[in-house]
């Protein structure tokens, strides 16, 4: 057993917001990727998918998904499964958003119409 901290080296920020890594394969755990995020207000992330399932669940403030063409609005106290493979955009036009992220080991990111799998270095 251990525990793992945040730190500089495994934050990753964009202009979305902040991605900061907690277990992954990298921290020793081999079968799950965790993660915070933290989307600054109005802010909107690229149309992407995910080759792996993930679950959502926000801390504070509103996530808005857009996913399969049906739009939900996820707050504290719920989860967000979102399935592999499923196009999607991620946002909090409501305000700042805080949300902690879990996904089997080993997730990649692709974009539409762009077949190349890109590493995702808060979930390694």
């Amino acid at each position: 057993m251990y525990v793992i901290s945040e730190s500089e080296r495994r934050t990753t920020v964009s202009p979305v917001g902040t991605m900061s890594a907690l277990a992954g394969p990298s921290q020793g755990s081999t079968e799950l990727s965790t993660w915070r995020t933290e989307f600054v207000a109005g802010a909107t992330g690229p149309v992407h998918a995910i080759d792996r399932e993930q679950v959502w669940m926000p801390v504070s403030g509103v996530l808005r998904v857009e996913a399969d063409g049906v739009t939900e609005r996820v707050e504290a106290g719920q989860a967000l499964v979102l399935p592999a493979g499923v196009m999607r955009r991620l946002g909090a036009p409501e305000g700042p958003m805080v949300a902690l992220v879990a996904m089997a080991a080993g997730g990649k990111a692709m974009r539409p119409g762009d077949d190349s799998l890109i590493p995702l270095p808060w979930a390694e």
